[in-house]
């Protein structure tokens, strides 16, 4: 009997899966090696290097604790890191975590302007629904299991 100890990993919602699931470098003679990368960490880098959200909004996001946040998005970047000084394939996988897909897409804060005052309203009402957002309670939410 292979019984997991402690408690059940909860869902983490993405916006949506990743167009590619693989990255490959190019110049490198042979077959390089793997690096894995979660789809949680894929969604984690994505919100805060890609969109522009801080820990608290993307942890928000994800449906996670700021501090859970944080470990998956220090672990992504890590897996990313070890991929590009060493040459290495990065695949993403959905792996063993419960992933719930939000068809929603949060806008890029990256591309907002200050100057524009009706654009700093839009952000900030986009904030204030991230930070109130409670998982389970959006009208287009579905649950994938997948264990890899």
């Amino acid at each position: 009997m292979n019984m997991l100890k402690g408690r059940r990993k909860k869902v983490r919602y993405i916006q949506k899966m990743p167009k590619t699931a693989q990255f490959s470098p190019r110049g490198n003679p042979g077959r390089p090696d793997e690096a894995e990368l979660n789809i949680d960490h894929y969604e984690a880098i994505k919100l805060v290097d890609h969109q522009g959200y801080n820990q608290t909004e993307g942890a928000n996001a994800m449906g996670v604790s700021r501090p859970t946040f944080g470990r998956i998005l220090r672990e992504g970047r890590k897996i990313v890191a070890d991929a590009l000084a060493n040459g290495k394939i990065i695949r993403i996988r959905t792996g063993d975590v419960q992933v719930g897909v939000r068809h929603k897409i949060l806008p890029n804060k990256n591309t907002l302007t200050p100057q524009n005052a009706i654009t700093e309203q839009k952000e900030g009402v986009v904030r204030d629904k991230i930070l109130k957002f409670r998982p389970g309670t959006a009208k287009h939410e579905t649950t994938l299991t997948n264990p890899a």
